[in-house]
């Protein structure tokens, strides 16, 4: 059975609304007004963490069945561990209460009445939010349904209005970049796209992709995959898009707009520049959209795992357990959540790519069983490391080892780690083999 363009484009469209969060609204257009002039450069490399490896994570993880199973790669007892923490950055401890909060405090909260209590509007607007989210949750086989043929049309036709009109009536000034895009934009645009959490999400939304197609009658694994690449290709494409989009309007708007503390100002200054106050409802509409889609998704993805791990607890109880956590984390405000972001994903997304690098490789390299093991093991030590430096805890002697390494003040001392643990395993191997060979002919001589 073959799957027809229209479920194709539903489920890509579903793919990329689950991807296209919180994170993707803000730092694209932020990333644009601060590297100015540099902005080319930066979102080339900003698409490979943001895009690509994204992509590729949703292939793997579907190859694999779930993340787990790629984990086990490793160690079961990592697997456990690694897939619980992704779940949960991911999810109610980091990226479903940012997608909650930040509608309201960038779309909602400017346009209240001055003496307006903000921390009750916050309370009634992110339970609302909270309820519809869960309420779609608890039905995931309608995700394809109600994502995929209105939520993401609707999202995508309000970002085309925002941008058609900016190139129409927008201001456009550009100015160099700011010190941090200066030096190196192409590394700074590679990190920057951590903070979009797409490649820890691809770990996620890979199993919900080829279980969402299994659901339209494709039960054969290599027509699952073949529809997965597929539709993986395509919302890539669409995202690849709209972050050049944003991206642009954040750089032709560096010399217009005031740089303020993250990138939800910038896209507030675009819109409110082109369309005045009435721009609050575009700019609500989009946020609220956007977020909703990736909530929806992250509650759906997470109360399945979950909800494999025990009988006592169904999904849908996972859905009530996760939304309400997730209600209670994102009251605590978006710039406290982005704070707590960072050192986490500086962290784990460097063990996120190489594990999806091995997947992908795993054809060629799944006779060498130590190679995972190692690989990830080392990664895993630097980039926790460095995530414990940037939060001011570490150990002198440590520190000033890990600061010889190649690129480790810009956050990449784990890719020549990887690179040279790797070679070492293929080594290890090729004269493991070697040997054993020769013993063999020994013995067969005698």
């Amino acid at each position: 059975m073959n799957l027809k363009k229209k479920q194709v484009l539903l489920v890509s469209f579903m793919l990329f609304s689950l991807f296209f969060g919180a994170g993707n609204l803000i730092f694209p257009p932020f990333l644009g007004q601060n590297a100015g002039e540099n902005t080319p450069l930066a979102i080339a490399t900003f698409l490979i963490t943001a895009v690509a490896l994204p992509v590729l994570g949703v292939i793997v993880v579907a190859r694999f069945d779930g993340l787990e199973k790629l984990s086990r790669k490793v160690n079961p007892v990592f697997a456990m561990l690694f897939t619980v923490l992704i779940y949960l950055s991911i999810g109610p401890g980091l990226g479903i209460p940012r997608a909650a909060s930040l509608p309201f405090e960038m779309a909602v909260a400017p346009y209240l009445p001055e003496d307006a209590n903000l921390t009750v509007f916050m309370l009634v607007f992110s339970l609302v939010f909270f309820l519809i989210a869960g309420w779609l949750a608890m039905t995931p086989k309608k995700l394809v349904e109600r994502i995929g043929k209105f939520l993401t049309p609707s999202l995508l036709c309000l970002l085309l209005f925002v941008f058609v009109n900016f190139l129409l009536r927008g201001t456009v000034d550009v100015v160099p970049a700011q010190e941090s895009y200066q030096s190196n934009p192409l590394v700074k645009g590679f990190l920057e796209g951590y903070l979009t959490m797409d490649t820890i999400a691809a770990l996620n939304f890979g199993l919900v992709i080829a279980t969402t197609i299994q659901t339209l009658g494709i039960e054969e694994k290599k027509y699952v995959m073949r529809y997965t690449v597929m539709t993986g290709i395509f919302a890539g494409t669409i995202l690849a898009a709209v972050y050049l989009i944003l991206a642009y309007m954040g750089m032709a708007s560096s010399g217009v707009i005031p740089l303020q503390e993250n990138g939800a100002w910038t896209l507030r200054g675009i819109v409110h520049q082109l369309f005045g106050d009435m721009g609050a409802v575009v700019l609500a509409a989009i946020f609220t959209l956007a977020c909703l889609t990736t909530c929806v998704g992250l509650i759906t993805s997470i109360s399945q795992y979950f909800s494999t791990l025990t009988k006592k607890i169904s999904y849908k109880q996972w859905v009530y357990l996760i939304s309400g956590f997730s209600f209670i984390v994102c009251n605590q405000g978006l710039n406290v959540i982005l704070s707590i972001s960072v050192p986490v994903l500086d962290a784990i997304y460097p063990i996120a790519i190489i594990l999806i690098v091995l997947g992908l490789c795993d054809s060629f390299i799944k006779e060498i069983p130590y190679m995972y093991s190692c690989t990830v093991g080392a990664v895993g030590v630097v980039s926790v490391l460095y995530a414990l430096g940037n939060a001011g805890v570490e150990i002198k002697v440590i520190s000033n080892l890990l600061h010889k390494l190649p690129l480790y003040s810009l956050g990449l001392g784990w890719v020549g780690v990887a690179a040279v643990v790797a070679a070492v395993c293929l080594i290890v191997h090729a004269v493991q083999k070697a040997t054993g060979l020769s013993q063999i002919e020994n013995t067969a001589n005698e």
